[in-house]
């Protein structure tokens, strides 16, 4: 197919407007080259322009490249203005705006650009003094009294891409309609080379980190400290803050993953630098078992997100999201001040775990279940004291961070394995009472990379359109959420499977669960073989389901 007309001029006034130099030759380089007729440049051009990027589950997210459908200087200038234009027509105009950036490619250029054009638009911006954890710009829009915040991040993504995550005035990441209301406005915003820009911002000074820091010893609740930590920050912005925060909390004995432990945007042991990926931890778990170490805590690049280690019969393991939502929520629990907080609610997604609800009942408290991402998790209702995604996102101190917040689930989780090692128990120990207690509730994940990102679209058409009626030998019945989410689900006795595209990646991810009940703690071990029998069955069944 040749390069149409229309492509070429797009291209054209794209390239006009463009506001920094390299970006512009890497375009012309990709139009030269479709110009002579090469269909690869052809297609490349088609991408490049098939913008703009949309607000998925956590603000913007795409590979640092020139064009409206990447991040870039030019992106991050008309989406900032068009931002500025919604707060300013919703009355937040000389507001305190906060910026700040991990140390990915393109983000120290892309947070100035946000800084300056939030400051000619007027409002008081704030920016942090150097790359820091999403979580601390979190908390920085509550301590500031801010009426938005922005980091520039793309937290677990692979290392081409960067992102902009969007904070209103709650501290929360922005919903629909301001999703939908930004995005119409940027359409409105003309070239990135007419959007005015000023130097008047100022960068924070230490005290907010402190701030931030110095809550950490009322998270850690026990007394015990006695415990060793092997940990990495996977090449991000989370290591020197996280060791520090268990120091405050008074956790003074962490080993770091030396080869990951300083930021660097290349990622250069870990090509998909999230803790769920397969091979992420493997330098984690060395490391805990050389040291001899009782937990292992990987943290993604921007630390909102936290993994837990454990060491089992066959050696380390790291735990799924699931059980250790269910293990940090049910330590809250336990241990929160009723007097304080005389009717809490915990709260988690629809694609994780029922374990919480079924903990929450136990425990007399309130339990919600919301869409996925914790844009919708915080705003499950008051008196929220704890809430969790099963991809690896807690939030453990909701009225300092209205976010998953990787750190202080850090702290959190050394807490737990402190006392319960100094009971004379494990993590795992405590899993298996979940169970006796509560059923064992076994999960898992299929996640399906696609190329081709029409593929999601077919696969859930396909689904809806012919969805089965039995899986794992037992009758299932289905429910379409849509319109209010983009989400199929599946249930039978004892087992539920939803399936959605991810909001942040090109992937289409299904969700099992399997529920077994168990008698007794004799019967634990026999309730354990059924239910990752029927959990393999259900896995096959899926499986085959998307691969169709």
């Amino acid at each position: 197919m040749p390069l149409s007309t229309a492509l070429r001029d797009t291209t054209f006034r794209w390239l006009a407007d463009d506001i920094d130099p390299a970006d512009q030759a890497e375009l012309q380089t990709v139009l030269a080259a479709a110009m002579t007729g090469q269909q690869d440049a052809i297609d490349e051009l088609a991408d490049r322009m098939s913008g703009p990027l949309e607000f998925g589950t956590a603000g913007l997210r795409g590979p640092v490249r020139s064009g409206p459908n990447g991040m870039n200087r030019a992106v991050v200038t008309r989406t900032t203005a068009g931002v500025a234009q919604w707060l300013l027509a919703h009355g937040h105009g000389g507001g305190i705006v906060v910026v700040g950036r991990d140390a990915r490619h393109g983000s120290e250029a892309f947070h100035a650009d946000a800084a300056g054009v939030f400051a000619a638009s007027g409002f008081d911006v704030r920016v942090l003094p150097a790359p820091l954890p999403t979580p601390v710009l979190a908390f920085a829009v509550r301590r500031l009294g801010a009426v938005a915040g922005v980091q520039i991040t793309a937290s677990h993504n692979p290392p081409e891409d960067n992102g902009y995550k969007l904070y209103d005035g709650t501290g929360g990441q922005i919903v629909p309609p301001t999703d939908r209301e930004i995005e119409a406005a940027i359409r409105g915003i003309p070239g990135a080379v007419q959007v005015p820009r000023s130097s008047s911002w100022r960068t924070v000074d230490d005290d907010l980190l402190d701030g931030y820091l110095d809550r950490m010893p009322a998270i850690a609740r026990g007394s015990n400290r006695q415990l060793r930590i092997a940990l990495t920050p996977m090449h991000g912005v989370g290591g020197a803050t996280a060791v520090e925060a268990l120091r405050r909390a008074g956790f003074t004995d962490v080993r770091v993953v030396r080869a990951q432990a300083a930021p660097d945007p290349d990622f250069p042991s870990v090509p998909f630098p999230n803790p769920e990926e397969p091979g992420a931890t493997d330098q984690l778990l060395a490391l805990a078992e050389e040291s001899d170490a009782d937990l292992a805590i990987a943290l993604d690049p921007d630390a909102d997100r936290c993994a837990l280690g454990v060491r089992d019969a066959e050696g380390w393991r790291m735990l799924r999201g699931d059980e250790t939502g269910v293990l940090l929520g049910s330590h809250i629990l336990s241990t929160l001040d009723r007097a304080a907080n005389p009717d809490p609610l915990v709260a988690t997604t629809i694609v994780s775990s029922s374990l919480l609800g079924s903990i929450a009942e136990s425990a007399g408290v309130r339990y919600a279940e919301t869409l996925t991402g914790f844009k919708w998790l915080v705003r499950s209702g008051d008196g929220l004291v704890f809430a969790y995604e099963e991809a690896l996102g807690l939030c453990v101190d909701p009225d300092s961070v209205r976010d998953k917040d990787g750190i202080s689930a850090a702290v959190l989780a050394a807490d737990l394995a402190a006392t319960t090692k100094a009971a004379g128990g494990t993590l795992l120990d405590l899993l298996d009472q979940l169970a006796v207690n509560c059923g064992l509730h076994l999960t898992e994940q299929i996640s399906l990379r696609v190329s081709e990102v029409s593929r999601i679209g077919a696969l859930m058409a396909t689904l809806r359109a012919d969805p089965p009626t039995e899986l794992a030998g037992a009758p299932v019945t289905s429910e379409d959420l849509l319109p209010a989410a983009d989400v199929f689900r599946l249930r039978g006795e004892g087992l539920r499977v939803i399936v959605r595209p991810s909001g942040t990646e090109p992937k289409i991810k299904a969700y099992l669960e399997i529920v077994e009940p168990v008698a007794d703690a004799d019967a634990l071990g026999d309730a354990r073989t059924r239910a990752r029998t029927r959990l393999s069955e259900l896995h096959g069944d899926i499986a085959a389901l998307l691969a169709d």
